[in-house]
């Protein structure tokens, strides 16, 4: 668990290469001792959604290791939104203020042999994604979905009819096996929130 807001970050790793893929996340010293230990080679930076909790450390892990933020591109204005949120909640930050790559619904992320397919969930922020490996049955559902709870719609731009359609459209309808990886909490499985999460049944 990183940051003041205890959300999670994933560092999607190849055993071979290792070569890896941070998403959404940081301590700062934590993260780059893990990852220079580890013997790690961060070569892409993805982000589900841009709200507070998961940018703190944009601006860190671009510069440090030369990495541009993939985003939707409904997400930017979140971006610019974060450093004032920060300021809000009392945890002041330098956001990170450079160039994007932009993802969209259905892009195939590639890092080696492995992929990752862009699935475009908004409700919880208006470009909110999140990335699914067919080949290894998981899913970073950022925060569309946890463990017996769905994502918060109160913030800016949030929708709870989208998130909803969101989560029936694009989890829902990956296979029950598939661990959900989520931005807060345990990792979960889309079957077990198909018949038990109390938002959906």
């Amino acid at each position: 668990l990183v940051s003041p807001l205890a959300q999670r970050h994933s560092i999607r790793r190849r055993s071979k290469s290792k070569t890896g893929m941070p998403t959404d996340g940081y301590e700062e010293e934590e993260l780059k001792n893990f990852i220079n230990t580890s013997g790690l080679k961060p070569k892409l930076l993805l982000n589900t959604h841009c709200h507070l909790d998961h940018v703190f450390g944009e601006k860190y892990v671009a510069e440090t290791w030369g990495l541009v933020p993939h985003i939707h591109p409904k997400e930017q204005q979140m971006m610019r939104l974060a450093e004032a949120s920060g300021v809000m909640y009392n945890l002041p930050f330098k956001s990170y203020s450079g160039p994007f790559n932009f993802l969209e619904e259905g892009d195939i992320i590639k890092i080696g042999t492995d992929e990752l397919k862009v699935l475009f969930a908004p409700g919880h922020s208006p470009g909110h994604v999140c990335f699914y490996s067919e080949s290894q049955g998981f899913v970073i559902g950022g925060d569309v979905l946890f463990s017996g709870s769905i994502g918060r719609t109160d913030l800016p731009m949030g929708n709870y009819e989208t998130l909803i359609t969101s989560i029936q459209t694009q989890l829902l309808s990956l296979p029950d096996a598939t661990k959900v990886y989520s931005g807060h909490g345990p990792m979960t499985t889309i079957g077990k929130e198909r018949l038990s999460n109390p938002f959906l049944v």
